[in-house]
């Protein structure tokens, strides 16, 4: 491994620093993005058969928003349970903007390596080519172990700067839809307790009714 690296050049560096990088942020995301942990199935029930017994304490509200993710933007409606509906609902949205904010956190890093990695193999490459151009003399002879050294450069570069993006634009994008659907989740479970408090919605009188 040691000999690929002393071959790639002084360019690798950076690609190794990003692939290092890459692989902590994605062992991150797998470990903190689990449904289970983020929208624990039973808990929106639970709440709801804790509301409907003993109704709403700050100590169960701050415990409630300590639990998980989902935990939070339900603490958050509870707070404002007393007020209006649309009150309610504002401070869920709230909340819910904040949670998914959190969730998205090192998915742009992740993207970012994935865009990058090419182009620092790219780099690389350029510098294999300028090795290569070098490696002639002005007699026109060639220096075979510099032209064999830009060779190297300029191939291991780019395959490493595509081994790189190739996971990590398949990561980023794999979490970003996973993201996007445990905020789907969190919204439908925050928009049943606002139900259960405040009843169902209102249809609009003015919809057409269906025949």
């Amino acid at each position: 491994m040691f000999a690929i690296i002393q071959a790639a050049g002084w360019p690798i560096w950076p690609l190794l620093l990003a692939s290092v990088i890459a692989v902590a942020l994605i062992i991150e995301r797998s470990v903190t993005l689990r449904a289970v942990k983020i929208v624990p199935p039973t808990l929106l029930d639970q709440v709801v058969s804790l509301y409907q017994r003993q109704g709403v304490s700050p100590e169960v509200v701050d415990k409630l928003a300590k639990d998980s993710p989902l935990g939070e933007v339900l603490a958050a409606g509870l707070r404002n349970h007393a007020s209006p509906r649309h009150v309610m609902k504002e401070a869920i949205d709230e909340s819910g903007r904040a949670v998914a904010h959190d969730l998205e956190r090192f998915l742009t890093t992740l993207g970012t390596i994935a865009t990058a990695s090419p182009l620092l193999g790219l780099f690389g490459t350029v510098i294999g080519m300028i090795e290569i151009f070098g490696s002639q003399s002005p007699t026109g002879g060639t220096n075979p172990q510099q032209l064999a050294h830009g060779i190297s450069i300029a191939l291991y570069n780019t395959a490493f700067g595509i081994a790189i993006a190739i996971p990590a634009l398949i990561f980023h994008r794999h979490f970003r839809n996973m993201v996007d659907g445990l905020v789907v989740d969190m919204e439908q479970a925050a928009g049943k307790l606002v139900d259960i408090i405040h009843g169902e919605r209102e249809h609009d009188a003015s919809a057409p009714r269906a025949r």
